[in-house]
């Protein structure tokens, strides 16, 4: 994506909790005890979202099925996974399963390098891809480690999208209606700017202003420049008219003009979600994965949820993927859970815990908020309106992307510093691939 980096509630960087029965079996990876085998998976989702929800209640399961199976699962961090994901799969010490960060420079680099099992057969066996959808997009990579057309690497049981979230109070109290247009969306900034009130509550100081840059892209964007652009089929188009260009000024304007504060160059994403969550900004832009946090501390008012107005192309994509190591001891342990996360026990659980899933069942969906996200990713998904995310093409682009829409936002560079600081790191790997 523009990669998104949670907050996590826990920063251990390896907390290790053992779920399971030590009964013996046949077989087995696990020293100093007997014939008994472990499943040691991994992921990085918060205690208590509804993705980790899911899959704790596909471990039960997993267990149930598995009495003669220690099971032995550690909750990682985003960042440890973006930063060493490569050197974890390269080393003799792996999980049978992980949660990995989807995009060309990461889980695409390191298939490309063998590193992860082809999953391919087994997808189509257990209908993971049927399951998936479009969303299995994200876990697809040729030889070189470009997503889309190749061998299936991953597999994505839930889905994300980035969208405005807004607060309906301020919107009635101001007379602003919800935008369906880029020009409605203008007039409704200034509108609330008017009465004093900066309308969209930003962070340039972490990853929601690259997303935001990315939304605007992909609003102006058709699906053949978004193809070339992940598919680095040309150098990066810098010229005014290229979708990434257009977005970067926007970017400048929005700010110029007051309608995205040049503080938040300093802010993190949290500072931006108390400044919405406190009733202090009409507008955020987020990701689903803020939904559940939305719900559950925002009481003081009612709040909605629209799409970046323009092609009907937004930032957004199947989850991260589930993968299995190459070197993995346990493969067909990791196949049996995958396909619990799979099901629709689970789908169903994560989209009435107001989590995106990929397959849940409409009539099973009894939540109002997982309603709302799971329909509008659904419409996305079939209309091939997932955008994806803009720093996917090339290894370390979401640290150019940052530090550049940082600068972008304070105002110290131009769109075209802008782009010509993204086109040399987007341009080398370009040259090296075509």
């Amino acid at each position: 994506m523009i990669m998104r980096v949670r907050s996590c509630r826990t920063l251990a960087l390896a907390a290790a909790v053992t779920l399971a029965l030590s009964a013996c079996g046949s077989g087995g990876n696990d020293a100093g005890s007997g014939d008994s085998k472990t499943f040691t998976v991994w992921w990085y989702e918060d205690a208590g979202n509804p993705q980790e929800s899911a899959w704790q209640d596909a471990l039960k399961d997993f267990q149930a099925a598995h009495p003669d199976v220690k099971v032995k699962f550690e909750r990682k961090v985003w960042q440890q996974i973006q930063d060493a994901g490569a050197m974890i799969l390269n080393s003799n010490d792996v999980p049978d399963l992980l949660e990995y960060n989807k995009g060309n420079a990461t889980a695409g680099a390191v298939a490309a390098k063998g590193l992860l099992t082809d999953l391919t057969a087994e997808a189509s066996k257990k209908g993971w891809d049927k399951t998936a959808g479009t969303a299995l997009t994200v876990g697809s990579y040729d030889s070189r480690g470009l997503m889309g057309p190749g061998k299936v690497y991953g597999i994505p049981s839930y889905g994300e999208y980035v969208s405005f979230y807004y607060n309906k109070d301020m919107f009635a109290k101001n007379g602003v209606s919800v935008p369906t247009t880029m020009d409605e969306l203008v007039a409704a900034f200034e509108k609330f700017k008017s009465q004093g009130i900066t309308p969209l509550a930003e962070s340039a100081g972490d990853y929601p202003a690259q997303h935001l840059l990315w939304g605007l892209a992909a609003a102006k964007a058709d699906r053949n420049w978004l193809n070339g652009y992940f598919g680095l089929s040309a150098p990066l188009d810098t010229s005014a008219n290229s979708p990434l260009t257009q977005a970067a000024q926007t970017l400048a304007d929005w700010t110029a003009k007051g309608y995205i504060d040049k503080k938040s160059t300093g802010l993190k994403a949290e500072d931006a979600w108390d400044l919405f969550r406190n009733g202090k900004a009409p507008i955020t832009y987020a990701g689903t994965w803020m939904v559940s946090d939305f719900k559950e501390k925002i009481k003081a008012f009612e709040w909605g949820q629209f799409l970046m107005p323009g092609s009907g192309i937004s930032a957004g994509s199947g989850g991260n993927i589930w993968v299995v190591p190459s070197k993995a001891d346990n493969k067909d342990l990791a196949y049996d859970f995958i396909n619990l996360t799979m099901d629709k026990k689970r789908q169903n659980l994560m989209a009435n815990a107001g989590g995106v899933a990929v397959a849940a069942d409409p009539a099973a969906v009894s939540d109002a908020t997982g309603k709302l996200v799971n329909e509008t990713f659904s419409k996305l998904a079939a209309s091939d309106g997932l955008g994806l995310y803009g720093d996917w093409p090339v290894p370390n682009f979401y640290q150019v992307i940052f530090s550049n829409t940082q600068t972008l936002v304070g105002g110290s560079q131009t769109p075209a510093q802008f782009m010509a600081q993204l086109k040399t790191p987007y341009d080398q790997v370009q040259s090296t691939v075509r």
